[in-house]
Order: structure tokens, then C-alpha cells, then sequence
């Protein structure tokens, strides 16, 4: 086999609530990651070095070296197998850069899964699983996919039911914002503010509105513990999230760390219209319909 596609979904967050910082830097959360049907196509190529290359918009704007994420992945798999192994990793992006929707770790996961089955390795998704969790928080769920509770990072997975599609509109703006720096302004502000963080716990209502497939009741529940700071650090995102709710949306959260804004729609004519009327609000650099939940990273 000369060359493997794989296709994998962007994720949002429907609630990230963000315990108190930790002695080694990372805070406690509780994640419900939803897969989202913007993908991104990872594809691993015979070669004699780990490179990569990146098409798309934005392109540039993610690095070739080793502090990417798929390179990364591709060189864990590598290490964990006991072989030196080269792959050439081209990676088509629609998953926006730096957008709150885990583009990187998407990324990752499709290299995981291209090279596993490039090199003949044929370990099993648990073993993927594992070496994904060392590369990121974000890296197993886009391997899972579907609908879960992530645990301590994140990377502890449960899945969730869910009882239909829920539409969505992603309204993408310019420019990217730092994960590091978001949780970084998270915590000041919370200095700042004198709050006392409580241990973070999954919304029960939210867990029984996915199950019912009950958009609206969905829409009341999303929470995102970093909005504040990510609204922050960038003011425009206030207009976009009040622009949405004035448009009918049923929710409207920033996604992760932003600056990704995530509407809940009614139904997929309902996406549309909605993705048309922010485009044409101009409180955003593009807006996407899309729907949920998807598959994980797969070959296709």
C-alpha cells in the first residue's frame, strides 16, 4: 500500500467546564466533546522521512516542523512499534486554524490512524487511544468520535447517547487564538475576581438533552467555562454571539477556546438560513452549517 486517506471530524465543545489550576500546570476538566461534520483529510504517503505538507486556507498558517501535531503522532506511532519508519503527511485543512475546534488534534488522529495502516502495524483503536492521550487532551476524542465525557485533561473518555443529529453553525473569524493563552487569561481573571473554582461536573440536564435529540433544551445548557476569557482577549466575539442569538439561534457558545462561535440551529434549514444571514451580518469571517455527531478519523 503506497498511500492512505483518512477523514476526521472537528469537535465542539457543548460543555467545558474548567476545575481549579493544578501543581503541573494543567487544570481538571469536564469536556463534552461533540463531532462536528467539518473535516479535515489526513494522507500518509510511502517516503523514507517523516515530512509534511498542508493545503488549504490558512495553510501557512501551521507549522512543518516538529511542533506539529500529525508529525508528532506519526514518530509516537514510529517509537511505540520499535522501527524507524518515514511517511510523507499531506493534510487538506477545513477544520479552521487555531479556531477552538481541535484542527490540530484532529490532525493527529488521522496520522495515527494513515500510518497504522500504511506501515502494516495493525494495533488495535485502544492502542491508538493510548499514544494519542501523551499527544494532547483534544487527540483521542478525534479518534473516537461520536458524543463524550472527557475526564481529567480531557483525554479520559466515556461515550454519551444521543437520541438524533443536532445542526449547528460555525462562524469562523479572522485570525486564531492561543489555547495556552486563553486558560492562562482564564486563570487571571478568576485571580482577579477573587472565584472560588468549584471541582468540575458534568451537566446532567445537558447529558439528558443529548439523549432526547431536544435541540432546544440543548441549546439552554451549553456551557464554555473559557468564554469569558476568550471574549477577553477578543471583543468582537461579544457582537457575533449576540448576533446569532437576535437570528433565532436556540444556543450560541464559543467553541473551546475560541475564536470559533458554535450556534445551535432547529433543523438543517434552519443551519442554512442561519449560516447566510451571519455571513451577511458581517460579525464573522465565514459561516458554516454543519451537523452532528459524526464518526471519528476513518479510512476512506
Amino acid at each position: 500500500m503506497s498511500s492512505v486517506t483518512v477523514r476526521v471530524p472537528a469537535k465542539v465543545n457543548v460543555q467545558l467546564s474548567v476545575g481549579p489550576l493544578r501543581d503541573d500546570g494543567y487544570h481538571d476538566l469536564v469536556n463534552v466533546f461533540h463531532a462536528v461534520s467539518i473535516f479535515d483529510e489526513v494522507v500518509a504517503k510511502e517516503s523514507e522521512l517523516v515530512t509534511v505538507r498542508v493545503e488549504g486556507e490558512h495553510a501557512d498558517q501551521v507549522p512543518l516542523d516538529d511542533g506539529n501535531l500529525a508529525i508528532q503522532a506519526a514518530r509516537a506511532l514510529a517509537k511505540h512499534a520499535g522501527r524507524t519508519y518515514g511517511v510523507e503527511l499531506v493534510i487538506s485543512k477545513a477544520i479552521p486554524v487555531a479556531g477552538g475546534m481541535a484542527g490540530g488534534s484532529a490532525d493527529a488522529a488521522g496520522a495515527l490512524v494513515a500510518c497504522n495502516e500504511l506501515w502494516g502495524l495493525g494495533l488495535p483503536r485502544e492502542d491508538l487511544m493510548e499514544i494519542a492521550a501523551d499527544l494532547g487532551s483534544d487527540v483521542p476524542f478525534s479518534l473516537l468520535g461520536g458524543t463524550a465525557v472527557g475526564t481529567g485533561r480531557g483525554e479520559q473518555l466515556t461515550g454519551v447517547p444521543t437520541g438524533g443529529d443536532f445542526h449547528w453553525v460555525f462562524a469562523v473569524a479572522d485570525g486564531g487564538l492561543s489555547t495556552a493563552t486563553v486558560y492562562a487569561q482564564c486563570d487571571r481573571l478568576r485571580e482577579a475576581t477573587g472565584e472560588q473554582v468549584a471541582w468540575p461536573q458534568v451537566n446532567d440536564g445537558l447529558l439528558a438533552a443529548l439523549a432526547a435529540g431536544d435541540a432546544g433544551r440543548l441549546g439552554a445548557e451549553l456551557v464554555n467555562d473559557l468564554q469569558p476569557a476568550a471574549v477577553m482577549l477578543r471583543r468582537s466575539l461579544t457582537r457575533t454571539l449576540d448576533a446569532g442569538r437576535e437570528l433565532g439561534a436556540l444556543g450560541a457558545i464559543v467553541s473551546g477556546s475560541g475564536p470559533t462561535c458554535a450556534f445551535l440551529a432547529r433543523d438543517g434549514d434552519h443551519a442554512r438560513e442561519l449560516a447566510a444571514a451571519l455571513s451577511g451580518a458581517g460579525v464573522c469571517r465565514l459561516a458554516v452549517a454543519a451537523h452532528g455527531e459524526v464518526p471519528g478519523a476513518e479510512i476512506v
